[in-house]
């Protein structure tokens, strides 16, 4: 048995899962875990996932951070990139359980805006941009950004405004060398470090962008010249699924990742590393990677 058997066979009898093994369970490594299932067919352990989602999704079609925490609502893009992705790949819900309303979920995400904020000698990236916060009514940060860009791109929406500003606020925050960080670039002066977590998952959202930018191509050098056995596992994952997208893959991938699994297990089984591992180690087919989806229309419920 591969270890991403293995990873599947761990995941499909844990959901919904949260951060770390015996951990209260939580939108993020469900959805994530949701999505790794669905792209190895095993829709009926998904479909617990995603009717666990729809219980949590708000009148509003946000979805917290958890059961008991209802805000802020950034994990709404992750459930839908799960929901998306289980309906294309032919997973269903049985019919007893509540559905997840896509089209109500893309309806929050399109109203729900970062600050704008005037432009300062002291900080480096363009404040007046709009992408996603963390947290309704605060600044746009690159993370968030990203995850929901790849939500809009993932039911056919990549097209729409919010989502062409927001590629425009990813490019804005990349690092003179390459890679970015959570969102900063110069303050006060000085030009911060890149982090390969946050700098992965914008490669992710960036695939199939025709923008030239030559800090794209910086970023995707500095992942591959970054990343190694060593790397942590969430920051390995994103990393790998970020050059895939863009064509990038690495020889040393599924070692590394089986490395990153070890790992993980003798740490606890976090189903969180677990679900990005399993997701990395499908290379280009990740559910991560929508520029490989057919850009369908958001269906209205999963």
């Amino acid at each position: 048995m591969s270890f991403v058997e293995e990873i599947l066979d761990s995941l499909a009898g844990r959901l919904p899962c949260g951060y770390h093994a015996g951990g209260p369970a939580s939108s993020e490594p469900t959805a994530l875990a949701v999505m790794a299932l669905s792209a190895q067919g095993r829709h009926l352990a998904a479909a617990k996932g995603i009717g666990w989602l729809a219980e949590l999704q708000a009148a509003d079609g946000s979805v917290g951070p958890t059961a008991s925490q209802a805000t802020p609502g950034w994990p709404t893009s992750l459930a839908v990139l799960a929901a998306q992705y289980a309906a294309d790949s032919g997973g269903a819900l049985p019919t007893t359980a509540k559905r997840f309303d896509i089209d109500r979920a893309v309806g929050w995400i399109l109203q729900t805006r970062g600050e704008a904020l005037p432009r300062t000698s002291e900080m480096g990236h363009d404040m007046t941009l709009v992408g996603w916060p963390w947290v309704e009514n605060t600044h746009s940060w690159i993370e968030p950004t990203a995850l929901h860009v790849l939500a809009l791109k993932a039911v056919g929406r990549g097209d729409h405004p919010r989502a062409r500003e927001a590629v425009r606020l990813m490019i804005d925050r990349l690092l003179p060398d390459g890679g970015c960080n959570y969102g900063n670039t110069v303050v006060m002066n000085q030009v911060l470090r890149p982090h390969l977590q946050p700098t992965g998952l914008t490669m992710l959202a960036l695939a199939g962008e025709t923008n030239a930018d030559p800090r794209i191509a910086k970023s995707l050098n500095y992942l591959a010249r970054e990343l190694s056995p060593r790397t942590p596992a969430a920051s390995l994952a994103y990393g790998l699924m970020g050059l895939a997208a863009h064509g990038w893959p690495q020889d040393s991938a599924n070692s590394w990742l089986e490395a990153a699994y070890r790992r993980t297990i003798a740490l606890g089984s976090s189903p969180h590393r677990l679900a990005l591992i399993a997701l990395a180690a499908m290379d280009a087919q990740s559910p991560l990677n929508v520029r490989n989806r057919h850009g369908q229309r958001a269906t209205a419920a999963v």
